[in-house]
């Protein structure tokens, strides 16, 4: 539960206080927080350094709470930048401060957050990340429950519009948690035919009569020549599944295609990956994931502009009835594609969705999946690639800076198309082992012709397996959901 307040800070009966501190010099500074007593300034500007208070982004500490209501006084981190909210690098400072105080300060009943929210975009940067921080995955062992109870202290407690700001940052929030919690569940639980059950749990949930969902399984897929599909989930007894999430509003002043990459277990197939680090290719579903929570974010806000999610369920398993190098499979729409190498699945499922959400025409379409091991290499853990056309790309990049998310703009450059030339098919599914990530990009790029369209590649950031940071947490990320929101909020501006 999270809520606003106009409250002293100094007399708010709560678990713990959070202020915010910046680096100033040599010293550090609390920020907007002259209501603090004496003692506890005094330990934050002239103890910092033997207390271990530096004000570097991300970093959260405890101090007693003397001279508050408060139990314990939590200083986060705002670095050494100016914090305005106005400005997408100020609002990230507070959504990192802010959520890496509530993912430091689980099992506490109540947190009241002290930071500087004196404008409506600053309550919402701290409201969103503190949300966001706010997360656990208990799923399977018993852990601190997140932060009960949130309050916000800021001058616009009572302001209608602050109000609704807050309500858009619970939305958000909850796509986030959703698409993390998928891509943290065990692969023996979600599989194609059970996360297609998620997404009508999904719809039925968000109780929106312009949501529907329509799943096709296996022999849907192959009557509708999805070769793809079909070809990465034949090896595994559980079969693939083609998940349309439609959100369409009366009066929508456009529509938008999603397309997610849906493999809830990769194994390599034939073509088998090492066994070490297998464990986190379950995260292989987070496209799909994010595309699923947006849609019904994007239902839950009410915009007026027409969503389709496009799900690729497949699970890639090496099995008697695997695909094998050499096979040909044919896309929907008729192109064939020789398989020279089964553990590049994810452009064979992404290829059908595409030509799929094509089909209707949309004004836009955007696909996100965590599709190659070069786009690592390529950006590393925390930035994503973008690639696509130029207006689609830029529009990406756009959302993604003012959303917080770190998406960087990557070429498609038409050299490499030769290498995904075939003696026997239209297309090879891979090409060359350099600039992998933007080969994958452009066998993609074949399936949507003339249609405005932006590849998302984020199979880095996806899944976290090093420590936590801001308000990001160890495992499922929740990566692109708010880029893909601010999106479609932007198109239906």
């Amino acid at each position: 539960m999270i809520s606003l307040t106009s409250t002293d800070p100094s007399q708010l009966d709560v678990d713990a206080l959070v202020v915010g501190v910046h680096v100033q010099g040599t010293s550090v500074v609390p920020v907007g927080a002259d209501w603090l007593p004496a003692e506890l300034t005094r330990q934050i500007t002239q103890d910092g350094a033997r207390l271990g208070i530096t004000g570097a982004v991300d970093e959260v500490r405890r101090l007693p709470g003397t001279g508050l209501k408060a139990a314990t006084l939590v200083v986060t981190g705002l670095g050494d930048g100016p914090v305005d909210a106005t400005t997408p690098a100020g609002a990230e400072l507070l959504r990192r401060a802010s959520g890496a105080a509530t993912r430091e300060l689980t099992g506490l009943a109540s947190v009241a957050l002290a930071l500087p929210a004196t404008d409506r975009e600053a309550v919402a940067a701290v409201a969103e990340g503190a949300l966001i921080g706010a997360y656990v995955f208990d799923r399977y062992h018993a852990q601190d429950a997140p932060v009960g109870r949130v309050e916000i202290v800021t001058p616009l407690a009572k302001d209608k519009a602050t109000q609704a700001v807050l309500a858009r940052a619970e939305v958000v929030a909850a796509a986030v948690h959703g698409t993390r919690d998928l891509v943290n569940a065990a692969p023996n639980d979600l599989y194609p035919a059970a996360f297609a059950d998620v997404a009508k749990a999904a719809v039925k949930a968000a109780d929106a009569r312009s949501l529907k969902v329509t799943v096709l399984d296996e022999k849907a897929l192959a009557a509708g020549g999805y070769g793809g599909i079909v070809g990465v989930g034949q090896g595994s007894a559980r079969p693939p599944r083609l998940v349309k999430v439609a959100y369409s509003p009366s009066k929508a002043k456009g529509h938008v295609a999603l397309v997610g990459k849906g493999i809830t277990f990769d194994s390599g197939g034939i073509s088998i990956k090492p066994a070490a680090g297998m464990e986190a290719m379950k995260s292989d579903m987070a496209g799909a994931a994010a595309v699923l929570h947006t849609v019904v974010a994007a239902a839950r806000l009410g915009l007026p502009v027409a969503v389709t999610g496009w799900l690729c369920l497949a699970e890639n398993m090496p099995s008697g009835t695997a695909q094998r190098p050499s096979d040909v499979v044919t896309i929907r729409g008729g192109t064939t594609v020789e398989v020279l190498n089964t553990d590049a699945e994810g452009r064979l499922v992404m290829a059908d969705g595409l030509v799929a959400a094509v089909e209707e025409k949309p004004d836009l379409v955007v696909d996100i999946a965590t599709l190659t091991g070069a786009q690592v290499v390529a950006l590393g853990h925390r930035v994503s690639a973008v690639m696509g056309t130029d207006e689609a790309r830029a529009e990406v990049v756009d959302a993604a800076h003012g959303a917080g998310e770190q998406f960087w703009p990557m070429p498609l450059p038409a050299d490499l198309k030769v290498g995904l030339k075939s003696k026997v098919a239209d297309l090879a599914n891979i090409g060359d082992r350099f600039g992998g990530m933007l080969t994958a990009g452009i066998f993609l790029q074949h399936f949507v012709g003339s249609t405005p369209w932006a590849h998302l590649d984020v199979a880095g950031p996806a899944f976290n397996e090093r420590t936590a940071f801001g308000y990001t947490p160890v495992g499922g990320t929740g990566v692109g959901v708010r880029t893909l929101l601010r999106l479609l909020e932007q198109r239906a501006s």
